[in-house]
């Protein structure tokens, strides 16, 4: 729970401050931007596509991941509403450009230390970050930083799309670039630094 709400918190830091946010979220912005649908929503809804996708990515149906997954998700959307409107109503968003681009920093790098804690306990985790993790381990030899760099493509994708209807791209600045480059390597070091006695119990079934 402690890490679910962190992420929650580093990603309504990086809405709030409007200076890029992680990659998924400034997608999910763009949707909100496009659809006129609550960023809540939009990231539950994504969190379920990913779900799902975990799934098909293990090769067998896993109901109980599959549950605690959605679980997860909904909480995390939930707080992500209400971080967002307790940072915009402290005045986040009101702040000069370069304090904004620091908290968006911030907030990217305490999301990227909640995936480490909570990949590493692998008890329940976001969908997306469990995506991230099978790849990871099943796939690509536990390489963390190819593994985010292939989940990024998505919502690329999706951006691209929102794009041809409003003819801007939201949430995607300093913050999404650092995200981008250094979303890997924080949650890297994270799993080195942060509770180290926490290791990764990642299995799977042949």
């Amino acid at each position: 729970m402690f890490s679910l709400v962190l992420n929650a918190c580093g990603n309504s830091l990086c809405i709030t401050s409007n200076v890029g946010s992680g990659i998924w979220t400034a997608a999910a912005v763009n949707m909100h931007a496009a659809l006129g649908l609550d960023v809540g929503l939009l990231l539950f809804i994504v969190g379920l596509i990913n779900a799902v996708t975990n799934q098909i990515l293990i090769r067998r149906i896993d109901v109980p991941r599959f549950v605690g997954e959605i679980i997860f998700v909904l909480f995390f959307s939930y707080f992500v509403d209400i971080f967002t409107a307790a940072f915009t109503l402290i005045g986040i968003p009101k702040l000069p450009w370069l304090i904004r681009m620091l908290i968006s920093i911030l907030g990217v790098s305490t999301f990227c230390v909640a995936i480490s804690i909570y990949q590493r306990a692998n008890i329940f985790m976001h969908p997306n970050d469990d995506t991230t993790n099978i790849l990871r381990f099943m796939y690509l030899k536990g390489n963390a930083t190819a593994s985010q760099l292939i989940d990024f493509m998505p919502p690329i994708i999706i951006m691209s799309i929102t794009w041809g209807f409003t003819h801007q791209v939201l949430a995607v600045n300093i913050g999404t670039i650092y995200s981008f480059f250094m979303n890997g390597i924080l949650i890297e070091t994270a799993d080195r630094l942060v509770f180290p006695k926490l290791v990764h119990n990642f299995k799977f079934k042949h």
